[in-house]
Order: structure tokens, then C-alpha cells, then sequence
């Protein structure tokens, strides 16, 4: 299980750090101003992780050059891949894992066979839909989520059609190393690192 992190208040460090990344992007989106942000969060029952609400309020709303691949989202948007007829996201829900699951072609998808389909599916659909916000997608239903509700709240994590990986863990099979969270998230991106190798 990963540990903690601040997400109440946007450490000023963090703010510094986020405006000089996105300041080298001229085309990165205006802010989306606190008004637009207290709006979001009262039509989604959430108060938004820092210091990523600080950044949509104040620093830029959304970079077509990443992170991730294919840009960073506006908030309330998905991605143009993202499908329609999908179930309703609950970002007020919490987030359903505590740490990485290879649902499918992995160690750890063993002893899902006993699990029957309608339950897997919708314990799957939980980890899709329940408690996140779509940052981004790398492309091929390659998924980044910030966390918005539960214990997981803040980290980021990366979903898939193969499983749910948070970046920013260093141990056990599935690694993404980085520093956890939206800002050490943008960091690494900036950095031009891999996200599954610590160059």
C-alpha cells in the first residue's frame, strides 16, 4: 500500500514547480478559475485532491502536448476514445483498490476464474468509473485516473483493458517509480521519463 500525501493544501513548492513546467507550454489551456472548479465539485458531492485543484483553478486547464500521450484533459472532459453508453462516472464514490490488479494475463488475475461474470464485471467497472477523474489516455484504452475519493485519494493511476497499476510504486511485481501524486505525475512527464522505468 502506498502512503499518504497532502492533498488539502497545495503546497507552495508544488505550485512553483507545476506554473514553471506549464509555462514553457505557450499553448497549455487558461485556468479554469475557482468558480468553475467549486461548480464541478458541488454537481459531483467531491472537493477536488490539491494540488491539482489549485492547478485547474489557477494555472492551466488542460495541454494537448501531455501528460499524458494524447494531452492533458480539461476538467469534466473524457477522452474522445472513451465510448459512449458507459455507465455514469461516481466520482463521489470511493475508489475501489489500494494497490495494483492484472485482471487479465497476470499472477494476479488468479483465482478470478471462481469469480462469476456479473460480479467481476462490475467490480471492473467500480475501478473504471468509481471515484477518479480522467486525466488523460496514452491511447490503445490506456487510462490515467487522479483519484478523488477513498484512501487512494490524490495518487494517479493507470487503467487499462489488462488492469489498474498507481504510479509512483517502487515494490512488488508491478512498478511505476515516480513521485506519487498530480505533481510529481507532471514531473516525471516533464523529465521525459518513462512511466515503467526509472531512467
Amino acid at each position: 500500500m502506498m502512503t499518504g500525501m497532502n492533498t488539502e493544501i497545495c503546497a507552495p513548492s508544488e505550485a512553483a514547480a507545476l506554473r514553471e513546467i506549464f509555462a514553457s507550454h505557450p499553448d497549455a489551456a487558461s485556468p479554469a478559475g475557482w468558480e468553475a472548479v467549486r461548480s464541478f465539485e458541488a454537481e459531483h458531492g467531491i472537493e477536488l485532491p490539491e494540488p491539482y485543484r489549485t492547478f485547474v483553478a489557477e494555472i492551466s486547464d488542460g495541454l494537448r502536448a501531455g501528460p499524458p500521450g494524447y494531452g492533458l484533459l480539461p476538467l469534466a472532459r473524457t477522452p474522445s476514445d472513451w465510448g459512449e453508453g458507459r455507465s455514469e462516472r461516481l466520482l463521489a464514490e470511493p475508489f475501489p483498490l489500494t494497490e495494483a490488479w492484472l485482471w487479465e494475463g497476470g499472477e494476479e488475475d488468479e483465482g478470478e476464474e471462481d469469480v462469476p461474470d456479473e460480479e467481476f464485471e462490475a467490480r471492473v467497472e467500480a475501478v473504471y468509473d468509481h471515484g477518479s477523474l480522467l486525466l488523460g489516455t496514452d491511447g490503445c484504452g490506456m487510462y490515467w485516473h487522479l483519484i478523488t475519493t477513498g484512501p487512494q485519494r490524490g495518487h494517479i493511476w493507470l487503467i487499462d483493458e489488462f488492469g489498474a497499476i498507481p504510479f509512483g510504486t517502487r515494490s512488488g511485481p508491478l512498478q511505476m517509480p515516480g513521485t506519487p501524486g498530480f505533481a510529481g505525475w507532471v514531473a516525471h512527464w516533464a523529465q521525459g521519463r518513462s512511466w515503467f522505468a526509472d531512467d
